[in-house]
């Protein structure tokens, strides 16, 4: 198989992330850069940090939900498929949709980091890349690893041209067309 080549179509990614769905508890497949992986199955802080922004969220916009299961088909060139942490979007963005949604109501996905060995390459390298060229407007990772936010802005097709760092406990307004103020001292307390 040649690095340049996808694993396979987007087509037969999605039977087997079905399949898996039905006969594996637990099992979370995306299609990302053409190749398959897993995500780990969160643990409870990765869970509590959801259930934390979740709630910020809704009392600042409760017209949005923070989606934390839709599929979001990503990547124009390699047709890709994500499982975000989180998909910010009007509360009725994904209704009629299947398990693969269209990204373009989504105003920012949150990826929360695993304590796994792909979270580097996934999170840190071939998300914020699949993000961009899908023309998410906001990407949120909150880094457990190194107690950090990385706030990913402005997308131009291929990259994030804003990306901004922050130690967790810093207060910060998240990026038009979000505009939400997080304080993010809590965050300290669900990290190993």
């Amino acid at each position: 198989m040649l690095a340049d080549r996808p694993q396979m179509q987007a087509i037969e990614f999605e039977e087997i992330a079905r399949h898996a769905a039905r006969t594996t508890e637990g099992a979370r497949l995306e299609f990302i850069n053409g190749h398959i992986g897993g995500k780990a199955v969160p643990d409870g802080d990765h869970g509590r940090i959801i259930q934390w922004l979740t709630r910020i969220c809704m009392q600042h916009r409760p017209e949005w939900w923070l989606d934390p299961a839709q599929g979001l088909v990503i990547e124009t060139y390699r047709e890709g498929r994500a499982r975000p942490d989180g998909s910010l979007a009007p509360a009725d963005a994904f209704v009629g949709e299947g398990e693969w949604a269209d990204p373009t109501p989504v105003l920012m996905v949150v990826e929360v980091t695993s304590y796994d060995s792909d979270t580097d390459r996934r999170d840190r390298v071939e998300k914020p890349r699949a993000y961009a060229e899908t023309g998410i407007p906001v990407y949120l990772l909150i880094d457990r690893d190194t107690c950090e936010l990385k706030v990913h802005s402005q997308p131009d097709g291929g990259r994030y041209e804003q990306v901004l760092t922050l130690p967790f406990g810093k207060e910060f307004t998240l990026p038009d067309p979000v505009g939400i103020t997080l304080d993010t001292g809590d965050l300290k307390n669900w990290v190993r």
